[in-house]
């Protein structure tokens, strides 16, 4: 079956958070949460070497919206449930439709991390992938190094399958690093 034919919710909620795909206009929100925290995200985003312009930003949200309409990539916005402020973003991408398949990615604005929100998030994100997306299995990636990103999956009880060793290049491009695995399966 061509994903694109797949019919699924495009937002959900956890208790204290409202989860739904970009949408035209969201740019400017999120250009200032990646500016806000921009110092955090720099040691581990290569996308987060400079200040965003608000152009920049609605571009990628545009192409982001489009991606979840064909299902190639569903990128996830997080906001506050009782202010609507915008917090952080996720994405289930590296699709295998077959499969059911997917790998979560995550960001927070520096400005509301600490508080438990990613954490949460994410909890709904795997919710949502199982229940709507019929997930049988979900990923998390992240750097060795990076120990906020880390603590989500371990946390959530996602297994460390392994550590894949010189996987990738820092994001500055001066050494080799390693990648945590972490699954869950249904």
């Amino acid at each position: 079956m061509n994903p694109i034919m797949i019919d699924f919710p495009d937002e959900f909620n956890t208790d204290r958070l409202l989860i739904r795909m970009p949408r035209p206009g969201d740019g400017k929100v999120v250009c200032e949460a990646v500016n806000a925290s921009i110092e955090e995200l720099k040691p581990w985003m290569k996308w987060a070497q400079s200040l965003h312009t608000e152009y920049d930003s609605e571009v990628g949200i545009r192409e982001a919206h489009v991606k979840f309409l064909r299902r190639e990539n569903l990128r996830l916005l997080v906001f506050l449930k009782d202010s609507g402020q915008f917090i952080a973003s996720s994405s289930l991408h590296n699709m295998d439709w077959d499969v059911r398949k997917f790998e979560i990615g995550y960001w927070i604005d520096t400005r509301y991390s600490g508080k438990g929100y990613m954490t949460e998030a994410v909890q709904g994100i795997c919710d949502f992938a199982f229940s709507q997306l019929n997930a049988r299995r979900l990923e998390i990636r992240c750097d060795t190094k990076n120990t906020k990103s880390k603590a989500i999956p371990e946390r959530l009880r996602f297994n460390l399958e392994g550590v894949i060793r010189n996987e990738d290049l820092s994001v500055d491009g001066s050494e080799l690093r390693d990648t945590c695995l972490y699954a869950k399966i249904r």
